[in-house]
């Protein structure tokens, strides 16, 4: 393919994603396959010969497009929003376009250069501490990883290696492989399957700690586990702590954990992956109250940003932790030395290479601007709360906990298996999409205001089918009931007494 070829399938295939964009609400959320279908639908060889982009272009909207879930439909209220915006599109194809791999400095100054520019705006926008950000005196900063998955293990190997060495350090004789047999992490039982695994892949135990009856992790919790850890003979090392639940967007009080994570000198991780965002906007950053005492902090910014996956931000205040734990040399990595701070990002990472992620960072934050994103999430929130107020006003329904952020919980108080059976219905329709949690022991479902292109008039219409699928739901539990013969219950015993 040559350049003008690649501009008239460019040019085609960005008409096709616009117009898709365009006409999303035409399509149901869902996809009507069955598992296999592609498999049975593309050839089960490579073609030997070249194709025609044309040919391409009509295979992806014939074959794969039928098998897409729709993420950024109006209509998906599922998991969390995942970013999405033209800005986005256009940084990503200018990052795609140079191709670089920016592991050094010399290897692309400016993607890293880019990254340090972006960061330290991204985390004076949140209001994150000085201490974090690269523009500070201290050697603390901000890089781009993967995911919150990656920055949640990121943050557990290097609290893990920062732990031996300091316990080495105090007393020489000991072993390190026993040390790291004794090393514990803690977080919620609430917290992102990611951090669970972030345990297995770094071979730490990870301690699911009980939650409140609000879903959050409290300091007594934490400090009760670090003493019955450490009288078994075990070393707390890693607390995750979450801002912005999945299940119900709680929030744990930083404010509690820091200073018992400080006291303790336990590496304290901050996962906000979803709710972070929201900090853009000043009136919700009472929510991070302690973040000062956090060692680590991360938030996707390509969950509620609008910007593309992958792009998480993750901060440290001492870059140092980072370059002891993943600096592994060559001479052919050996970079320009320089007196202007700098950071080598193969060392605050676990890959080598690193795309040039930054550009569609700075995209977004150029043209939409500071207030653009605030916007954004405001509109969100409210959208959120409007459809709660419609849930309220239906006396077969009960929102809980309180909406938090995006995020609206509720229930049918017919019950958790008349609730399950609403959300099973309404799935099996495929026109919107939500999924389930557990609230105070009870099957609650979560509706999520997820795309960028969710308005009033998509509340509406994603709430007539909820209640539409709710009158079906409950009617038919009435039928089955007034089926089922009453039972007495005295009458019973005595057959029962008569048969003996």
């Amino acid at each position: 393919m040559d350049s003008q070829q690649f501009r008239e399938f460019g040019k085609a295939a960005i008409d096709m994603v616009a117009d898709y964009l365009d006409n999303i609400r035409k399509l149901d959320v869902l996809p009507s396959v069955e598992p296999g279908y592609l498999l049975k639908a593309l050839p089960e060889d490579a073609p030997e010969q070249p194709e025609q982009w044309q040919d391409v272009l009509k295979d992806f909207s014939e074959n794969i497009i039928p098998g897409v879930t729709h993420w950024h439909s109006p209509r998906f209220h599922a998991f969390y929003p995942t970013g999405s915006s033209y800005p986005s599109l256009v940084g990503n194809i200018l990052s795609d376009g140079l191709g670089v791999i920016g592991f050094s400095w010399m290897s692309s100054p400016a993607c890293t250069e880019l990254e340090v520019v972006t960061l330290n705006w991204l985390g004076k926008l949140l209001g994150l501490p000085e201490e974090f950000l690269n523009c500070s005196k201290g050697p603390g900063g901000g890089v781009i990883q993967g995911s919150a998955s990656e920055a949640t293990l990121v943050g557990l190997l290097v609290a893990k290696e920062k732990m031996v060495r300091k316990l080495l350090k105090n007393n020489p004789s000991l072993d390190e492989g026993i040390i790291k047999s004794k090393l514990i992490a803690y977080t919620s039982d609430q917290c992102n399957s990611s951090v669970e695994k972030a345990g297995l892949l770094g071979s730490m135990k990870m301690r699911l700690l009980k939650a409140d009856a609000d879903g959050r992790l409290r300091g007594e919790t934490l400090k009760t586990a670090f003493e019955e850890d450490r009288a078994q003979g075990l070393i707390p090392c890693y607390v995750v702590a979450n801002l912005g639940t999945t299940g119900t967007c709680a929030f744990d009080p930083l404010y509690e954990l820091g200073p018992i994570c400080n006291e303790e000198d336990v590496w304290l991780h901050v996962d906000a992956a979803y709710a972070g965002t929201a900090f853009i906007c000043p009136e919700y950053r009472h929510l991070m109250k302690g973040v000062e005492y956090a060692d680590s902090f991360d938030v996707n910014a390509h969950k509620w940003m609008q910007v593309h996956f992958d792009c998480s931000a993750m901060w440290v205040k001492n870059g140092y932790d980072l370059i002891n734990t993943f600096d592994v040399q060559r001479i052919y990595l050996d970079d320009v030395k320089t007196d202007i701070k700098i950071p080598d990002y193969r060392h605050w990472q676990m890959p080598l290479g690193r795309r040039f992620r930054a550009l569609k960072l700075w995209t977004v934050l150029r043209i939409n601007g500071a207030e653009g994103i605030r916007s954004h999430i405001r509109n969100q929130i409210s959208l959120a709360q409007y459809f709660a107020k419609l849930v309220q006003n239906d006396n077969r329904f009960i929102v809980e906990p309180e909406p938090s952020m995006g995020l609206v919980c509720f229930r049918l108080k017919d019950g958790d298996i008349m609730t399950k059976r609403l959300l099973e219905n309404i799935t099996e329709k495929k026109q919107i999409y939500m999924v389930a949690a557990t609230y105070r022991g009870r099957y609650i479902i979560r509706f999520v205001i997820c795309s960028r292109l969710t308005t009033t008039e998509d509340v509406d219409f994603s709430w007539k089918i909820i209640k539409a699928e709710a009158d079906l739901t409950c009617s038919n539990n009435v039928i089955t009931k007034s089926k089922i013969p009453a039972i007495n219950l005295q009458e019973t015993i005595s057959s029962c007494e008569k048969s003996k």
